[in-house]
This record gives C-alpha cells, sequence and structure tokens, in this order.
C-alpha cells in the first residue's frame, strides 16, 4: 500500500474513523466531519500521505453534509474505480499515490464538468497559509 508499511503503522498514524474511512472504504456520517462546512482557504491533502489533492477553491456547499469539491488540483491524482457497495453503482475515487479511498464522483456538480467529488473529512486535511503553498 503506497508509501505507508504496514497496518498496525498506519492504525497508530491515524484515527480510528480515518483508518476505517480511508482503509476500509468507511463514510463518515453526514453533517458530522470537521471539513463540511469548513470556509477558510488552503489545499485540502490526503490524510495518510500527505499527496495535495483539491483546492479550497474547488470547495462548495452541495448541501450534501459532505465537503464537495468541483475538480481536483490534478485529476491524475484521484484513481477512479467502479463501487458496487450498497447495492448501487458507483464511481469511487482512491489516492492514486496510497490507495486510500477518498471520495465518491456524483455527475450532479456545478463546474464546468459537472461532477461532484463528495469527500469524507475523515480523509483529508487541510493545510492552510504559507504553509498550503508548498
Amino acid at each position: 500500500m503506497g508509501d505507508h508499511t504496514d497496518e498496525s503503522e498506519l492504525k497508530k498514524s491515524l484515527t480510528p474513523e480515518q483508518y476505517h474511512v480511508t482503509q476500509e472504504a468507511g463514510t463518515e456520517p453526514a453533517f458530522t466531519g470537521r471539513y463540511w462546512d469548513e470556509k477558510r482557504p488552503g489545499i485540502y491533502r490526503c490524510v495518510v500521505c500527505d499527496e495535495p489533492l483539491f483546492s479550497s477553491e474547488a470547495k462548495y456547499d452541495s448541501g450534501s453534509g459532505w465537503p464537495s469539491f468541483t475538480t481536483p488540483l490534478d485529476p491524475a491524482r484521484i484513481e477512479e474505480h467502479t463501487d458496487e457497495s450498497l447495492g448501487m453503482t458507483r464511481v469511487e475515487g482512491r489516492c492514486a499515490n496510497c490507495g486510500a479511498h477518498l471520495v465518491h464522483v456524483f455527475p450532479d456538480g456545478p463546474g464546468p464538468g459537472g461532477l461532484r467529488y463528495c469527500m469524507n473529512s475523515a480523509a483529508l486535511e487541510l493545510v492552510t497559509g504559507e504553509e498550503a503553498e508548498s
């Protein structure tokens, strides 16, 4: 699994919720994550490997209760897979760098591509200010 050596190391470095979401494709309940209503500017990074994934400039209020983005910083950083769990077919997005489950992608976004990247706060770390630039 990417840059991280083993499961026990990940369990030490992540909270139980972060581990469940990123490693077991879990979903946090709507309106409970720390970033669903976040307004500060910055870069949202993968909580597992620190890969820069989304800019706050692409974030919008979808009303879904999860952080939603119109587009990633670089589409190559999100690997898309078909997810047929829960009796439905959805597009799952994983971090291309480490394989962490991040997002489901829906075709109802307001951006130019018409996509909504519906994230779990537990999969993200917001970096603000000068640190976001590096």
